[in-house]
C-alpha cells in the first residue's frame, strides 16, 4: 500500500513543492527520471528541474549515472533521528526472538495518518513471503497491526477510516458496524485477528506495544492458513510486546521533545 504522492496546486509554497518532489518516491518507485518526478509531483518540468537541483545540492536527492534520481543519503541520516527508528532499535532483538520461537514472519508498525507504517519486518522460515517491507504502508481496517492501531486511535480517526473501508479480498470486512464491534473487542481482549482480509491464504494476530505515552505501536505475526492459529503464538507475542514496551522507556520513544532540557 504505497503512500500517494502529495499533489501540489498553484500558489503552494516552495517547501510544499519540494516535499512533493521527495514524496514522488516510494517503495515501488526507488528511482525516477525528471519527467516522472514532474508528473508524479504535478509540477511543470522546469519547476521540477530547479527543485531537483536544489535537493541534490542538499544531498536529499542523488543523481545516478544514467541520469535518473534516487533518495539521497541525507534523508537516511535524518530518518535515523525519527522516533520510529528508536522504536525499531528497541524492538529488533525481540522480533528476532519471536521469529525463532514461531518460525513465522513478524512486523512492527506505527500509526501514520490513516495507515500503518511498517517500521521493521523479519521473515520466518515456516511462512510465505509478504509484499510489504519496512517503510511501506498497510491499511488499518483489515490487517492485524492496523486493527490494533485503529482500536486505540482517536475516535474521529476511527470514524474517518470506517467511512469507506476498501475491499482487498473476498474476506475483507467492510461493514462499519461490524468493524466497530471488532475494534471494541480488541481493546478488551488485547489482540486483533485478520484472516485473509488483506491477502488470501494469510492470517495474522497482533498486539499493542505500550510505551510512556500509551500505545505507540503494534506487533504482529503473519502465518499461512495451514499453520496453527493462536495456541503457539499468543504467549510469545505477549512476551515480546511487553519487552519492547519496557525498552521504549530507555530510548525515549513517545516523549514530548518539549520536555527535553
Amino acid at each position: 500500500m504505497p503512500r500517494p504522492p502529495i499533489r501540489t496546486a498553484p500558489g503552494r509554497s516552495a517547501t510544499s513543492r519540494a516535499l512533493s518532489v521527495l514524496d514522488a518516491f516510494d517503495e515501488r518507485h526507488h528511482t525516477l527520471t525528471l519527467a516522472h518526478i514532474a508528473r508524479r509531483a504535478t509540477l511543470p518540468v522546469a519547476t521540477a528541474h530547479r527543485l531537483v537541483g536544489e535537493l541534490c545540492r542538499a544531498r536529499l536527492l542523488r543523481r545516478r549515472p544514467d541520469g535518473s534520481y534516487e533518495i539521497g543519503a541525507r534523508v537516511w541520516q535524518l530518518g535515523l533521528l525519527a522516533p520510529p527508528t528508536s522504536l525499531r532499535e528497541a524492538a529488533l532483538p525481540h522480533l528476532q526472538d519471536l521469529v525463532i520461537t514461531t518460525g513465522h514472519t513478524v512486523h512492527v508498525a506505527v500509526l501514520e495518518g490513516r495507515s500503518a507504517l511498517v517500521v521493521e519486518r523479519l521473515a520466518g522460515s515456516r511462512t510465505q513471503p509478504t509484499r510489504h517491507s519496512p517503510g511501506g504502508y498497510l491499511p488499518l481496517h483489515c490487517t492485524g497491526v492496523g486493527k490494533v492501531l485503529l482500536a486505540h486511535a482517536p475516535r474521529d480517526l476511527r470514524e474517518e477510516v470506517l467511512r469507506a473501508p476498501a475491499r482487498y479480498t473476498a474476506w475483507t470486512v467492510t461493514d462499519p458496524a461490524v468493524l466497530r464491534r471488532q475494534l471494541d473487542a480488541i481493546v478488551v481482549s488485547g489482540h486483533a485477528l485478520s484472516t485473509q482480509e488483506h491477502h488470501e491464504g494469510v492470517w495474522s494476530v497482533a498486539m499493542p506495544v505500550t510505551g510512556p505515552s500509551g500505545v505507540v505501536a503494534a506487533l504482529g505475526v503473519l502465518a499461512p492458513l495451514t499453520a496453527p492459529r493462536l495456541a503457539d503464538v499468543l504467549s510469545p507475542l505477549s512476551a515480546a510486546v511487553a519487552a519492547i514496551g519496557a525498552s521504549t522507556v530507555d530510548v525515549g520513544y513517545g516523549v514530548d521533545p518539549a520536555d527535553d532540557p
